[in-house]
C-alpha cells in the first residue's frame, strides 16, 4: 500500500529492539516513520537504513519521555501532524531490584516511562485520530499483565495498566474509525533485560521469542483487527475463556447488598 493510504507511524523507544523492528516492518508495509527515543545517533542510523531499504521517509525525534517538557513535544506532534495515522507506544523499562529492592527515584522513573508517557501519548493520538476519523494505537504491554506473581509487581502493574487502557479505549473508539491493540509479549530477546541487570539467557531457550517474530506476529494481529494480541499463546481459547469469565462477573461487581459470604453473624441471622 502507498503512503497516501498508510500515512505515518510514530514509534517510541525506536532506537533498538521491539521499537526499531516495528519501524523497519512498518516502513516495509508502506508507512513513513517518526522515530522517537533518547539516543540520537542510533535513531539516525536506523533512519538511514530504513530509507535506503524501503525508500520511505524516516524522521528522528529525540525525546526523553520521562522529561515532561520533552514528552509534551511528542504529544503536540501527535495532535498537530495530520499525516500521523499510527502510534506505537513501545518505550519502557524494568527495575533491577523490584519494589522492595529499588530506590524511590527508580520506581518513579518506571511509572513515568511505562505509565504516564504512554497514557498521555495515547490520549493525544486518540483525540486527534477520532477527530480525523482514522488511525491506530498499538500499546506494547506484556503477558505479565496476566501473571503478576511471576515477576516484579511494579513492572507487571505498569503493563496491566496498558492492557486496561487499551481495552477501555478500544471500546470508546471502535465505531469512530480508530483501532486500538494491546500486544502482550512473553520473554523477548531485547536490551531491556541487560538494562535491568538480568540475563535473558537464564530462561529456557524455548521460552524466549526473537524480536522479529514477535513484531511480525503482532502486526498480523493488528491487521486482523485484534484488540489483544498474545503472540506466544498457542491456545487462543484460553484467552477467550478468561476474558469471557471476566465479562460475566460484570453484573455482580457493584450491588447494593453485601454478598452472603461476607455477612456478619447479626446480618446473617436477620437475613
Amino acid at each position: 500500500m502507498n503512503a497516501a493510504v498508510q500515512g505515518t507511524a510514530l514509534i517510541t523507544g525506536a532506537s533498538s529492539g521491539i521499537g526499531a523492528t516495528y519501524a523497519e516492518k512498518l516502513s516495509a508495509r508502506g508507512y513513513d516513520v517518526i522515530l522517537v527515543a533518547r539516543d540520537e545517533a542510533r535513531l539516525r542510523a536506523l533512519a538511514d537504513r530504513i530509507t535506503a531499504a524501503t525508500g520511505r521517509s524516516a524522521e528522528t525525534l529525540r525525546a526523553d519521555l520521562i522529561d515532561r517538557a520533552e514528552l509534551a513535544a511528542v504529544e503536540r506532534r501527535l495532535a498537530e501532524d495530520a499525516a500521523i495515522t499510527l502510534l506505537v507506544n513501545n518505550a519502557g523499562m524494568a527495575l533491577e531490584g523490584g519494589l522492595l529492592g529499588s530506590q524511590p527515584g527508580a520506581i518513579e522513573r518506571l511509572i513515568a516511562l511505562n505509565v504516564t508517557a504512554p497514557t498521555l501519548l495515547a490520549s493525544a493520538a486518540g483525540k486527534a485520530f477520532v477527530a480525523r476519523g482514522r488511525g491506530g494505537i498499538i500499546n506494547i504491554a506484556s503477558v505479565l499483565a496476566l501473571a503478576p506473581e511471576a515477576f516484579d509487581g511494579v513492572y507487571s502493574g505498569s503493563k496491566a495498566h496498558l492492557l486496561n487502557l487499551s481495552l477501555s479505549l478500544a471500546a470508546q473508539v471502535e465505531d469512530r474509525g480508530v483501532r486500538v491493540q494491546a500486544v502482550l509479549p512473553g520473554a523477548t530477546r531485547t536490551e531491556i533485560w541487560e538494562r535491568a541487570g538480568k540475563d535473558v539467557n537464564a530462561f529456557p531457550p524455548e521460552m524466549v521469542m526473537e524480536v522479529s517474530d514477535l513484531v511480525e506476529a503482532s502486526l498480523v494481529g493488528f491487521e486482523r483487527g485484534e484488540t489483544v494480541t498474545i503472540p506466544p499463546l498457542a491456545d487462543e481459547a484460553q484467552w477467550t475463556a478468561m476474558n469471557q469469565a471476566r465479562l460475566a462477573m460484570g453484573p455482580g461487581l457493584s450491588r447494593r447488598e453485601v454478598a452472603a459470604r461476607y455477612l456478619g453473624p447479626a446480618q446473617a441471622s436477620a437475613a
